[in-house]
């Protein structure tokens, strides 16, 4: 028997030349793979600014793809219809992605937050209504610790679409009192008074400096506006510290806090 023969003979209903060719493509293809690998791990490895965790995801969403291309041509060439085979996991990817979108969304809305590094753990944050200390950032989720001591799981697609404000990354955050006085308050007492309660604060910044303004005219009274500065850490105990000292200031100064009221006057005919 020569060797063609030998070539031609069926193996399991494959021809033996066919056989060995798919073993030569199997071979080829993992060879690339481990290659083509090496190379997508040197070049993450050289990108600084993606997340550690992110560049897992990549390397792993790769390989699993080049693995199932190296079967679909392993297929291929053992001679097998994969235009079967490419359908179904067509319909398999398509199902799982309708099955877990919300799961996919979120999972691209954490690749978002980690490669774009909009604030870090540790950082006190505002998105979408909630605020709170980032406390995990997963692919899923990211964990916000709320400062009445909640723990609050907010869904990466939601997180990475909405606004998101960071009162950490500047490294101090402005605390913005307001408070009204009586018309009959000389306009540079109340706001004497109103510095006199920051000065007695703690832990306020001298730069940017503190500042007082009117801002508005009311119906029954007039408003100031108090601007300072503290570190992230400080700026409850401030801000709460400003609050007791202005009741202090106004009534050294004698300075009326008014409400809304009104008045009536009756007229005797």
């Amino acid at each position: 028997m020569d060797i063609k023969q030998i070539l031609n003979t069926a193996v399991g209903g494959y021809s033996l030349s066919k056989i060995l060719s798919a073993l030569v493509t199997l071979l080829v293809c993992l060879i690339a793979v481990r290659l083509i690998m090496k190379v997508v791990t040197r070049l993450l490895s050289r990108m600084q600014k993606v997340n550690e965790r992110l560049q897992k995801v990549i390397h792993t969403s790769i390989k699993v793809l080049l693995y199932v291309l190296t079967v679909i041509i392993t297929a291929e060439a053992l001679g097998i219809n994969t235009s079967s085979l490419t359908a179904l996991l067509s319909v398999l990817t398509l199902g799982i992605t309708l099955a877990a979108e919300d799961i996919l969304g979120n999972v691209a809305g954490g690749l978002v937050i980690l490669s774009s590094h909009p604030f870090a753990l540790g950082d006190f944050i505002e998105a979408g209504g909630t605020s709170g200390t980032v406390r995990e950032i997963g692919l899923n989720h990211t964990k916000l610790e709320t400062a009445n001591g909640q723990m609050i799981l907010m869904p990466n697609k939601d997180l990475s679409s909405s606004k998101i404000i960071n009162y950490t990354v500047l490294g101090r955050r402005r605390i913005v009192r307001t408070v009204t006085a009586s018309y009959d308050a000389p306009t540079e007492t109340v706001m004497t008074a109103c510095m006199e309660a920051v000065e007695a604060t703690a832990n306020i910044l001298p730069d940017p400096a503190p500042a007082v303004h009117l801002t508005d005219y009311g119906a029954s009274s007039i408003e100031y506006t108090i601007y300072c500065w503290c570190t992230v850490e400080n700026y409850w105990p401030a801000y709460h510290s400003i609050n007791e000292k202005l009741r202090d200031t106004f009534a050294k100064h004698n300075v009326e806090m008014t409400y809304d009221h009104l008045n009536v006057h009756i007229l005797d005919k």
